[in-house]
């Protein structure tokens, strides 16, 4: 069982050095022997894991893409079923923790390729749609229970939410000089305050 863990170990560190290369290169300029050196391996060796470059773009993006959607539906789980907490929680992990958080700028750099590249684009519309829908979720159990008053349509109040996180994530990673976490964050429970008529405190 050594050598199975072994190879999968590899093949973690392999990936984590391709999405360094994506976020610093973005994913045209995730070339082999940039990876390889990123990973401290002969471009041969990377190849024996993964032979297509594609591939292993993909499996970045993949994995990159799991702290935003699998991560948080986890999260959401292990919380009490409070509509108002499941919802502050959701702001909350949806942004970065700062300017240098790997794995969104990670996905900034996936979304500016999504123009040119139609199965980054599907990728990302359902990494979007299944966040909308996390939210939606929440919404409805708390309009059902009383405790929202939705403004909109659930699913308009959602998707507004999951762009607010993708906008204000991007500008944190820009390094706007005035928004950070606690400021994106706040900006973002105002907006929900306002579409769910409640004070979210």
């Amino acid at each position: 069982m050594a050598r199975p863990k072994r190879q999968e170990q590899r093949r973690s560190e392999i990936v984590a050095a391709a999405q360094r290369t994506i976020a610093q290169h973005g994913p045209d300029g995730a070339r082999l022997n940039r990876v390889a050196e990123e990973a401290g391996l002969t471009s041969g060796a990377v190849l024996y894991y993964y032979p297509d470059i594609d591939e292993l773009v993909m499996e970045a993006n993949r994995a990159g893409m799991e702290r935003f959607y699998e991560e948080r539906v986890r999260m959401l789980e292990s919380l009490d079923d409070d509509p108002v907490l499941r919802l502050l929680a959701l702001i909350d992990s949806g942004l970065p923790s700062d300017s240098t958080d790997p794995e969104v700028r990670l996905l900034c750099e996936l979304g500016g390729s999504a123009g040119r590249n139609p199965v980054m684009a599907t990728l990302l519309t359902a990494l979007y749609d299944r966040q909308v829908g996390m939210y939606q979720i929440v919404l409805e159990q708390g309009a059902a229970r009383g405790i929202f008053a939705l403004t909109a349509p659930s699913l308009a109040i959602a998707r507004n939410l999951v762009a607010l996180e993708d906008a204000y994530g991007y500008r944190m990673v820009a390094r706007h000089p005035t928004i950070d976490h606690v400021g994106a964050r706040a900006l973002i429970v105002e907006y929900a305050r306002q579409s769910t008529g409640h004070p979210l405190s």
